[in-house]
């Protein structure tokens, strides 16, 4: 008889976002009369911009031509994708990334899910705290988190590094004594909205080549990033290339959480003994993945032409908007709170002593606002929730206005 993966059984619950969407759903059907804002998961909402749709049209026509019809794209992804990215998100910033070295999927998420498997099962991973559910759960799915603590919601094998108010978000290097193997760092964080400067994120960097870690580095939102000496890439540090595999995504900084755009650089001289990891992924990539479609990798390549500059730097000013003023509403009404500077997201302190799942419901019922819980990503989570800038401004505005109703 057939077997199961059993380390799927050993997950608590469902994906947190799941879980959140079958609670407000419920809500919403037994009360259809609510108007329901929804500053929980972060989906965009603005439409695409005119210069991508423009991109996307011209492709679907070349795509009805025998002449320009194309079929299965390239292994890494079309040329013209990851020299146009290699040019300007690498060597504008002075990062030595060549196009080679782009590997072109259908976002961050589904890469950062599936980079764990060129790794051996005896690697030992290290997370922020609180932290994006995928990098854990993708492990334990794999066999590499050992048991789970359902008290202390924690995984025996996973190193936790707390992200708290009192180090401003931003985890301090492993103790002596749990020496990771593979380290997972998201900046701009999700959910708390933290960054780190390029000082900061080169001790890191020192850290991994003294240690011999792999840091897998998630920028997925590095568009959002406005203050000077925040690094846009983990490559604007000195040795990134041999210790370090970045993931980037569209969706984000151009909108593209339904069209499913994104990419992941993984340098030719990071290697384990004489192995390149890039060799092992492009295994990887090419036996599992078939690529983007090529009228998306078109709309990608719009990003990053001056009219789609322009456009998606108006769209990304829009969401600071709505960042800004859910950040200075929440604080004018006596939260404490984090982000939305740099990040799209906004990181509160749970009013009245309230479980984050406790205020999840008190929103959600009293003034039918939807955020997230920050237990959910993590035991450092607990007391905290994260709202996101992607809604419409004036949903923004209303959510924020019927948030001061609640008395703290």
């Amino acid at each position: 008889m057939f077997k199961i993966n059993e380390n799927y059984l050993k997950l608590p619950g469902s994906y947190l976002f799941s879980t959140i969407g079958k609670k407000v759903n419920a809500y919403c059907a037994a009360n259809p009369e609510k108007k329901v804002i929804r500053l929980g998961i972060g989906d965009v909402t603005q439409p695409l911009a005119p210069a991508i749709v423009e991109a996307m049209h011209m492709a679907v026509d070349e795509m009805g031509k025998a002449e320009t019809f194309r079929g299965y794209a390239p292994d890494l992804g079309y040329e013209f994708l990851r020299e146009t990215i290699a040019e300007n998100d690498y060597r504008a910033r002075g990062c030595d990334i060549s196009a080679d070295e782009i590997f072109v999927s259908d976002g961050a998420k589904c890469d950062c899910g599936n980079i764990q498997e060129i790794f051996s099962l005896e690697n030992r991973i290290a997370v922020c705290d609180p932290v994006y559910p995928v990098y854990v759960d993708s492990n334990v799915m794999a066999g590499r988190t050992g048991t789970y603590d359902r008290d202390r919601e924690t995984w025996s094998d996973v190193i936790y590094m707390p992200c708290t108010a009192e180090n401003e978000f931003v985890p301090a290097l492993p103790r002596e004594g749990e020496k990771p193997d593979l380290i997972y760092l998201c900046f701009p964080n999700n959910p708390t909205g933290a960054v780190v400067t390029k000082v900061q994120l080169q001790e890191w960097v020192d850290y991994a080549n003294r240690t011999g870690s792999v840091i897998l580095y998630d920028a997925a939102y590095e568009a959002y990033i406005t203050e000077e000496d925040i690094p846009h890439s983990i490559y604007e540090c000195e040795g990134a290339r041999a210790c370090a595999i970045e993931f980037r995504s569209f969706s984000k900084n151009a909108g593209f959480t339904g069209v499913r755009l994104g990419f992941t650089v993984i340098p030719k001289e990071l290697k384990c003994g004489e192995v390149s990891l890039h060799s092992l992924w492009a295994r990887r990539h090419g036996t599992k993945y078939n690529g983007a479609p090529y009228i998306i990798q078109r709309a990608g390549e719009a990003v990053y032409s001056e009219a789609g500059k322009a456009q998606l730097k108006a769209q990304i000013a829009y969401y600071q908007r709505n960042a800004a003023y859910i950040f200075d509403g929440l604080k004018d009404m006596g939260y404490t709170v984090s982000g939305g500077v740099n990040s799209p997201y906004i990181w509160l302190k749970t009013p009245g002593g309230m479980t984050s799942w406790e205020f999840f419901d008190c929103l959600l019922e009293q003034v039918n606002v939807v955020g997230t819980p920050g237990s959910g990503f993590g035991p450092s989570g607990e007391g905290y929730f994260r709202l996101t800038a992607f809604g419409s401004y004036e949903n923004t505005v209303e959510a924020v206005d019927r948030m001061k109703t609640i008395p703290l």
